[in-house]
């Protein structure tokens, strides 16, 4: 099978946070012996067996979007230029879609799927959290679903619970199938040491977006201090005063998080009020046995079990309580064994994700008249 990949999205080197997940995605792809997968998106170091579809012009293109924090940061920030940027993209994206030979696209986030108009080619498009905020704005549902009815197509969310809202409004003319992204094997064979330090090591990893934050700063007021350490990592994407209680450390990647910051911590803690999908840092904490303290939103109740598989927290008391609860070594230990099982059992590899779109790609073509 001939497979498209298109993605606003990719990182440029191991050390780059951007398109992570897509990486990992197309490796697991590109070691299938029935695929032939071809990409289009910024510049990177593509996996063994899968081609570039990205021309020289549009791969300068996407990596100054990338630069400059791709079209939602330029929504967010400067309007004027996202503008610009999103007719450039849609036009990019329609000229390969047409010219393409592939049996099936596989597009990444949905308002990459616009230019598909006036095609035929049947189309698996993986759905995200953020995609939910698109479907807000007037007119998007009635765009997407003229495009959609001009093929064969799959929407593939990477969480159970958006299944219900793409249903009622997509359902008559796709598929919907939740596909949850895999985990890379290096995370599932990480073996964690308790710091000897006299210190819980507690970790953030995040864009740093007042929604991302969510309640962290009020929260974790007077409950951190040098034995009780919380060490921040993500990009500055929104002008954020940091407390003087968190050690901020500034964008991280993989390499660093399993070989100096996993096996030392006591726990994740994501507090974010941000439209989530399955982020995919919480899966890698979850397989490394790491215990995850969330806010208590839709996204992470699909997939944490309360006090079982991680803790959801609603106030600074539930908080503070699961800070406590967490830092007793046997607790700690349990929460992040049956984290690590589920996340074996419901997850799986990057190869175990591939195999899951793989055949949702012989199911369209299946249907091919």
């Amino acid at each position: 099978m001939k497979v498209l990949m298109s993605s606003t999205s990719y990182p440029r080197n191991a050390e780059d946070w951007r398109g992570r997940f897509i990486a990992n995605l197309a490796a697991g792809l590109s070691r299938r012996s029935d695929l032939a997968l071809s990409i289009w998106a910024p510049p990177g170091e593509l996996p063994p067996h899968a081609t570039c579809a990205t021309s020289t012009k549009d791969a300068a293109w996407l990596h100054d979007l990338s630069k400059h924090g791709g079209i939602a940061h330029l929504l967010h920030n400067k309007k004027q230029n996202a503008i610009g940027a999103i007719i450039g993209l849609l036009a990019r994206l329609r000229k390969i879609y047409k010219g393409n030979h592939a049996d099936v696209i596989h597009i990444n986030w949905l308002q990459n799927a616009l230019p598909l108009w006036g095609t035929k080619t049947p189309a698996v498009i993986s759905v995200l959290g953020t995609d939910f905020g698109l479907l807000k704005l007037p007119g998007m549902k009635l765009l997407l679903r003229a495009v959609l009815r001009q093929r064969r197509a799959i929407l593939a969310p990477n969480a159970e619970w958006m299944k219900p809202e793409l249903e009622s409004a997509f359902g008559d003319l796709a598929e919907i199938c939740p596909i949850p992204f895999g985990v890379d094997t290096t995370w599932f064979e990480l073996h964690r040491k308790p710091c000897d330090d006299g210190k819980q090591h507690w970790l953030v990893i995040t864009r740093l977006t007042k929604n991302k934050l969510g309640d962290l700063f009020e929260w974790g007021e007077d409950l951190f201090d040098a034995t009780r350490v919380l060490h921040l990592f993500g990009p500055m994407q929104e002008q954020i005063a940091l407390p003087s209680w968190i050690q901020y450390h500034g964008p991280t990647y993989p390499a660093e998080l399993v070989g100096t910051w996993f096996p030392k911590a006591t726990g994740l803690i994501t507090l974010s009020r941000h439209d989530e999908g399955r982020p995919q840092v919480m899966l890698e904490a979850m397989a490394s046995g790491l215990p995850i303290i969330a806010s208590d939103l839709s996204a992470h109740r699909d997939f944490i079990q309360h006090r079982q598989t991680g803790w959801l927290a609603s106030s600074k008391i539930d908080f503070a309580e699961a800070l406590h609860f967490m830092e007793h070594p046997n607790q700690n230990k349990l929460i992040g064994e049956a984290a690590r099982n589920w996340a074996k059992k419901e997850i799986g590899t990057w190869d175990d994700c591939a195999a899951r779109y793989a055949a949702l790609y012989a199911k369209l073509l299946d249907k091919q008249p």
